[in-house]
């Protein structure tokens, strides 16, 4: 919104509110069912907690909960990941003004392209992390015999913790490939003994927040010269009746 709209209104706290409770209320209903299905064995000497389905194994159950999954938390955070970081990289990439050529124009431009090539990063390890995982229940609903293999308990940890990782790659990714996030890091931790935050560093979150500061100053100048002219407009026309 704040790319492709800047002149649109932001969403109100209590919108915000709202929506960060139908967010949690979403992931709590997606793990009720496993919650409420699930029954502790004993198969001596270990006790191990498992889902225990209505139908047998991969009835409609277990293969509609899965399916709806993946949907869920996978394949529509994908497609919109998709559709949203297209939609902003296509507004950066061809943002350019005809006949510029200055240097710090160009500059911008390949901070831009920049911004691009890191949203795609970070889609596609979202895509890596995650696919694995949702592979591994989907074919396990259909056949069983995949959970008796000898080393299957090693590679469900390994596929867990490759999705669950998913999590700590945006950041290296951030401070890979955006200078901004680059100096703002090392501001915040310059007191590690082995990070130094450099003059160089403050120059650029200085030149970011006059940049963001100049954007808000002509968003409300041309929101209050918009809003002059249909007051002048509607003067107009009053006088005219």
């Amino acid at each position: 919104m704040a790319i492709i709209h800047p002149l649109k209104p932001r969403l109100s706290s209590a919108s915000t509110n709202v929506v960060i409770g139908v967010i949690w209320l979403v992931a709590f209903s997606l793990a009720f069912p496993q919650c409420f299905y699930s029954k502790i064995i004993v198969y001596s000497p270990r006790t191990v907690c498992l889902v225990d389905w209505p139908e047998d194994f991969g009835g409609k159950y277990q293969l509609t909960y899965q399916i709806t999954l993946i949907i869920l938390i996978y394949v529509l955070p994908l497609l919109v990941m998709l559709v949203t970081y297209s939609l902003v990289g296509q507004t950066l990439w061809g943002s350019e003004i005809p006949g510029d050529a200055s240097k710090h124009y160009q500059n911008q431009i390949q901070a831009k392209r920049k911004v691009v090539k890191m949203m795609i990063v970070v889609v596609v390890t979202f895509a890596l992390c995650w696919l694995p995982y949702h592979l591994y229940f989907i074919l396990g609903s259909f056949n069983e015999d995949i959970y008796n293999q000898k080393y299957i308990q090693q590679v469900y940890l390994a596929i867990f913790w490759l999705a669950m990782s998913s999590t700590i790659y945006n950041p290296l990714i951030y401070y890979c490939l955006n200078q901004r996030f680059r100096s703002g890091f090392r501001r915040a931790f310059r007191w590690f003994p082995f990070i130094k935050a450099s003059e160089e560093d403050k120059v650029v979150l200085q030149r970011t927040k006059t940049y963001r500061t100049t954007c808000s100053f002509r968003m409300d100048s041309i929101t209050g010269t918009q809003r002059d002219s249909n007051e002048r407009s509607t003067t107009t026309k009053l006088i005219k009746v």
